[in-house]
C-alpha cells in the first residue's frame, strides 16, 4: 500500500476519542447555562462537516441546529443566531478569514463559541469561549459534541453504549476499511484520473462527505473538475445529463436517508455504463452494532476515498498539498 501508516491512523482516531471527556465537560457546562439553538459555522470543508452534523442531529433530536456558511452569514446574517446560541467551529490554522469575521459578529451578539482549533494563540482560538486542540478528525469531533448535547437533552439514550463500542473498536474498524479498500482505490484512480467531469451523489450524513469530496478533494487538491449532488435532487436535473459514458459515483450510507441513495442506485444501471457505488454497508466494522453503523458511515466512506486519493496523487504526480491560488496571494 502506498502512503498508509497504519499505526498513525489508529493513534489518530483513538486520540480523537480520548478528548471526549473534555468535550463532555464543555457540553455539560454549556447545557447548564442554557441555550436555545446550536449553530455549526464553517466554510468549505468545515461547512460540509456542519451539513453532516445537521443531518445527524435532525435525525435524532428535536434540537434546533443550524449549518451556517460563514461567508453567507457575513453578508446576509441569520436572525436565529443570537445571545442564546451555541456556535461550533473548526479550523486547522485558526485564521480562516470568513470564519474569523463571522465569529466576531456572533460574539458581539453574545453567542457562546466552542472552537476545535488545531493551532494555539490564533485568532479563532482566542475568540472561542471554549477551545479544544486536536488535529484532524473534524467530523468525529463535531459528532461527539452534538451527541453529548443531545444526550444531555434526553434525545440520545444510546450515547454510553455507542461510545463504549467506538472507543474499543472504531480505530481498528476504520484502519481495516482503508486496507480493504486499497485495491479498489487503485482501480478507481486509474480509471478516473483524467476525467473531464465527475459527478458525486450522496444523501444523509453522506451528503456533507459528497460535497466536501467533490470540492475540497477533487477540485482543490487534485485539480479535477467535479460536482456534488444530493440524492434527493438527482432526479430533478442531473439525471438528464447522465449517459452511458458519464462518470458518476454514488456514496451510500446506512442512516435514514439511505432510501434516497438506493433510488439513484436502481436508476443508474438503466442509463449509465460508467458509474461506481461506494457503500459503507460493504465493510464489516467488527465490533460495531448494526444500530450504530449509520452514524459513522461517513467515516467509513472517507476511509475508502483516502485510498482513492493516495493512488490518484501517485498516478497524476500531483502532491495534494500544492495549491495554485488558495492562500497564495490576497483575494
Amino acid at each position: 500500500m502506498i502512503k498508509f501508516d497504519e499505526q498513525k491512523q489508529l493513534d489518530s482516531t483513538a486520540g480523537a476519542l480520548t478528548i471526549r471527556k473534555e468535550i463532555e465537560r464543555i457540553a455539560e457546562d454549556v447545557a447548564g447555562r442554557g441555550y436555545s439553538n446550536l449553530c455549526y459555522l464553517g466554510i468549505g470543508g468545515t461547512y460540509a462537516s456542519a451539513l453532516q452534523t445537521q443531518s445527524h442531529v435532525q435525525e435524532n433530536s428535536g434540537m434546533e441546529i443550524i449549518a451556517q456558511n460563514a461567508a453567507l452569514y457575513n453578508t446576509t446574517g441569520n436572525r436565529r443566531i443570537g445571545e442564546n446560541t451555541v456556535v461550533v467551529l473548526s479550523s486547522v490554522t485558526g485564521t480562516t478569514q470568513e470564519v474569523v469575521e463571522a465569529v466576531e459578529k456572533v460574539k458581539a451578539l453574545g453567542a457562546v463559541v466552542i472552537g476545535f482549533v488545531d493551532k494555539a494563540d490564533t485568532p479563532l482560538e482566542k475568540l472561542s469561549d471554549y477551545s479544544i486542540r486536536y488535529p484532524q478528525n473534524e467530523q468525529l469531533k463535531f459528532f461527539m459534541l452534538a451527541d453529548r448535547l443531545m444526550y444531555l437533552a434526553g434525545d440520545y439514550p444510546q450515547y454510553e453504549k455507542q461510545y463504549a463500542e467506538y472507543d474499543r473498536y472504531l480505530p481498528q474498524a476504520l484502519v481495516d476499511t482503508e486496507k480493504a479498500a486499497d485495491e479498489f482505490g487503485k482501480r478507481f484512480a486509474e480509471k478516473h484520473c483524467e476525467d473531464a467531469m465527475h459527478y458525486f451523489v450522496g444523501a444523509g450524513n453522506q451528503y456533507g462527505s459528497t460535497y466536501s469530496y467533490a470540492m475540497c478533494y477533487w477540485e482543490e487538491q487534485h485539480w479535477l473538475r467535479s460536482k456534488s449532488i444530493h440524492a434527493a435532487e438527482f432526479f430533478h436535473g442531473t439525471l438528464e445529463i447522465v449517459d452511458k459514458n458519464t462518470p458518476v459515483t454514488l456514496f451510500m450510507g446506512e442512516d435514514s436517508q439511505r432510501p434516497l441513495a438506493e433510488r439513484v442506485k436502481n436508476f443508474l444501471p438503466r442509463v449509465c455504463g460508467n458509474y461506481t457505488i461506494i457503500d459503507s454497508a460493504e465493510y464489516p466494522l467488527v465490533g460495531i452494532s448494526p444500530e450504530f453503523r449509520g452514524d459513522i458511515s461517513h467515516l467509513v466512506t472517507h476511509a475508502v476515498t483516502q485510498r482513492i486519493d493516495a493512488h490518484m496523487e501517485q498516478i497524476n504526480r500531483h502532491p495534494m498539498e500544492i495549491r495554485r491560488y488558495y492562500r497564495q496571494f490576497p483575494y
